[in-house]
């Protein structure tokens, strides 16, 4: 029983751990050598299926009348898109300017969306899970808007010269299946499955879990980013450094934010727990590839911090 509570409460940086120690062992085992392309397959199938059952799990504990936005949420969104407008115009202004590689990194870093988990921390905190969820939505919605109009200006490559409708699309495609689809299941099944929705509702840990099992691939992933990255220490250590600041950062503006307005943990988590695997792809996508490092990076301290957050939560417990 020991180990078991020991399991529960250090959930996540066993899950941290756990996936870094995969990740060394899986590439350490010549005989999987041929298997890697098919792992890297599966796992782009299974980290979207997670976040899915995840999210579908937190949206049946919802009302969807509930899930109304508040107004106190456009300032979120004012530090958000702002800082990331404001970065770009400082690129196109001044293309040659240097450290270019780590503005966009600091860029990613601030108009990444909100995590899907991050309704999970919040209930777990003692939050208002409801008001994280309309903020993901609306974030979301943000970054589809403020992304396609802002890349044309940095970058020619193919991506980022598909123009504002393909990239929009695209970023839509993204946001679908893993933020509208799961609140549609949840409704169905609230009202055309009503013992299942009761067997889901007494599975109380059972999004928690979820987490811990993609928050392990997450870090895995991003570890592989890092080690396969063939930029100088300086650049990596400059993103990492980036990302770390701008993680703190909206951690403490969230928190700021929302306890002038009565929501505390919904402000903090709304703002700095971010979707690093959609950071990943945006940077692969959209810039400079190497900036998809800062999500890596940013995967890292914003569940330091979530591991943190629940330690002192259990703390005030006991």
């Amino acid at each position: 029983m020991k180990v078991l509570g020991f399991v529960k409460n250090w959930m996540l940086p066993i899950a941290m751990a756990a996936g870094v120690a995969a990740y060394y062992i899986y590439v350490n085992i010549p005989a999987l050598d041929g298997t890697h392309e098919w792992v890297n397959r599966a796992i782009s199938y299974v980290q979207p299926a997670l976040l899915f059952c995840m999210l579908f799990v937190s949206f049946c504990r919802m009302s969807i009348r509930e899930l109304k936005p508040r107004a106190w949420m456009l300032e979120l969104l004012a530090i958000q898109v702002v800082s990331f407008v404001a970065m770009g115009l400082l690129i196109v202004f001044m293309p040659d300017v240097a450290g270019r590689v780590v503005i966009e990194s600091a860029m990613i870093c601030m108009i990444c969306p909100t995590a899907t988990a991050a309704a999970v921390v919040t209930t777990r905190l003692h939050g208002n899970a409801n008001v994280v969820v309309s903020y993901t939505c609306l974030i979301n919605m943000a970054v589809s808007l403020a992304v396609p109009a802002m890349v044309p200006f940095l970058h020619e490559s193919a991506h980022a010269a598909m123009g504002f409708e393909v990239s929009f699309l695209l970023i839509l495609a993204k946001v679908f299946p893993l933020l509208i689809l799961p609140l549609v299941v949840a409704w169905f099944v609230r009202h055309l499955f009503p013992k299942f929705h009761a067997f889901i509702l007494r599975q109380t840990n059972l999004a928690f879990n979820l987490w811990a099992v993609s928050l392990a691939l997450a870090i895995g992933v991003s570890v592989k980013a890092l080690v396969h990255s063939e930029e100088g220490a300086w650049t990596m250590v400059g993103i990492a450094v980036a990302s770390l600041i701008c993680c703190l950062a909206q951690f403490v503006l969230g928190r700021l934010i929302g306890r002038r307005h009565g929501e505390p943990v919904a402000g903090t988590q709304s703002l700095g727990q971010k979707n690093t695997v959609f950071a990943i792809w945006m940077g692969y996508t959209f810039l400079d590839p190497v900036t998809a490092l800062a999500g890596g990076f940013y995967s890292l301290w914003h569940n330091l911090v979530n591991s943190w957050q629940l330690w002192r939560e259990r703390k005030k417990v006991e």
